[in-house]
């Protein structure tokens, strides 16, 4: 008897890497029911489209792929921050099968049973035991939490996802340990605020192998570090208790980085967006930490033309940058958001000047950048291999982290494969780059 044709799912992920584990979460499910990933519209039985809605250019974004699901498939169910409003995407696609919110895994299962019945029984075998991921074998990100309990005055995220909800460390580890033992070199541990893991559920601890783990930044931290692969830090607010992980990093047991999304440096910026964690002392916890751990990478992001700005903190930012010396910076306009308190501020920065102060940012940082990358120049880094091509290969040092950071381009006397992690001897630099060539394995 010939055996029916598995259901075939396309999938679109849209936005962050905490949408992306949401998207793998999903994936993983489906394909222990035996649905299978279609590489086509066209080619699939249903779309599912992971929404992104935290700028109106995301929500752009995320209706036209919503519309090219529609014109190319006409069966689709929208799901992620956007699906948390959902009037806007009924209202201009009525025809969709089902809208749900971010993390509400259960609901767009449901859908998909509804529209496309799964073929036979599930049978978990069929799934590796790390789940399904949708980066890299050699990389992958590990989200501890869920939501915010921050109210800046420019995001919607808490709307969108709610509270802050951290996950047992014992949960974490266990996840973690399964990643790393399906060859997974490198763990990016992520949620939308790093640093606050546990506050929720009062740091309760969790059983780990033979003992107990509390959930607490610095404890979680310091056993994935005993696992053997990079730990790499990101979204990490800058609470007091930060300062303690910076010697987990100067021992070599988590990777010099840290990803803080300072936004800004003028306190009077600071006070209208509402950020949480004294920044006024800084620049000066900065230096201490690089006086701990000289190698310290720390990547930003940053909102330029946020109501309010005058030209005076606009100075203000930049001349911090030249004090703070930021490896990696990410900048963005600013951009009201439906339902951000930030809108009802007045004083608006004109588009013309917010575009004016981007250019000059970025301009400036790329200084700084082209500055710190060429100490780097005769120097050995470790470097995590990414792409193989027929003379160079794209790798990463500890200071970046995968699609947001720069490069290490490398030539090898012999070939290199993806995931290999190699110690190179820097050569040359230029603004955002490093270049050189395989010294060890």
């Amino acid at each position: 008897m010939q055996q029916a044709a598995a259901p075939k799912i396309s999938f679109v992920s849209l936005g962050c890497p905490k949408a992306l584990v949401d998207s793998e979460r999903i994936i993983t499910r489906l394909r222990a029911e035996g649905y299978e990933l279609a590489r086509k519209h066209d080619g699939a039985d249903v779309v599912i489209v992971n929404t992104c809605g935290f700028l109106d250019s995301a929500k752009h974004e995320s209706l036209a792929a919503i519309g090219e699901a529609m014109a190319e498939n006409g069966k689709v169910i929208v799901t992620g921050c956007m699906g948390a409003e959902p009037e806007q995407i009924s209202n201009a696609y009525p025809g969709v099968l089902s809208i749900t919110g971010p993390q509400q895994y259960e609901s767009v299962l449901e859908a998909v049973h509804r529209a496309l019945p799964p073929a036979h029984n599930p049978h978990l075998d069929l799934v590796p035991p790390q789940g399904i991921k949708l980066t890299p074998r050699h990389y992958a990100y590990l989200k501890i939490s869920e939501g915010c309990n921050n109210r800046c005055s420019f995001c919607i995220i808490p709307k969108l996802r709610g509270d802050l909800v951290s996950r047992p460390a014992g949960d974490v580890l266990r996840e973690a340990e399964r990643l790393v033992a399906a060859g997974v070199k490198e763990l990016l541990v992520i949620s939308q605020d790093t640093s606050a893991y546990g506050v929720d559920i009062k740091y309760a601890a969790s059983p780990w192998k033979d003992r107990e783990i509390r959930a607490r930044f610095f404890d979680l931290a310091n056993e994935l570090g005993e696992l053997g692969a990079w730990v790499r830090l990101q979204y990490v607010y800058p609470y007091p208790h930060v300062d303690e992980v910076i010697g987990l990093m100067a021992e070599g047991k988590v990777l010099p980085y840290l990803d803080i999304p300072f936004q800004h440096a003028s306190p009077d910026v600071l006070r209208a967006m509402k950020r949480p964690a004294a920044q006024d002392k800084t620049l000066a916890r900065v230096a201490a930490w690089r006086a701990q751990c000289p190698e310290l990478a720390l990547r930003s992001t940053f909102i330029v033309g946020f109501p309010g700005e005058s030209d005076a903190d606009f100075a203000y930012l930049l001349d911090w940058l030249d004090e703070a010396e930021i490896d990696r910076l990410g900048c963005f306009k600013y951009e009201p958001v439906a339902g951000a308190t930030s809108n009802a501020l007045p004083n608006a920065v004109p588009d013309e000047v917010k575009q004016q102060r981007y250019d000059v940012l970025m301009a400036h940082q790329q200084k700084i950048s082209a500055r710190k990358l060429k100490r780097k120049v005769g120097t050995r880094q470790q470097v995590i291999i990414d792409e193989v091509g027929p003379t160079v290969a794209k790798g990463r040092s500890k200071a970046d982290a995968p699609e947001i950071d720069g490069a290490v381009y490398l030539s090898s006397r012999r070939p290199l494969r993806v995931g290999e992690i190699v110690t190179a001897k820097i050569d040359r630099a230029d603004q955002y780059d490093l270049h050189g060539s395989v010294a060890g394995f």
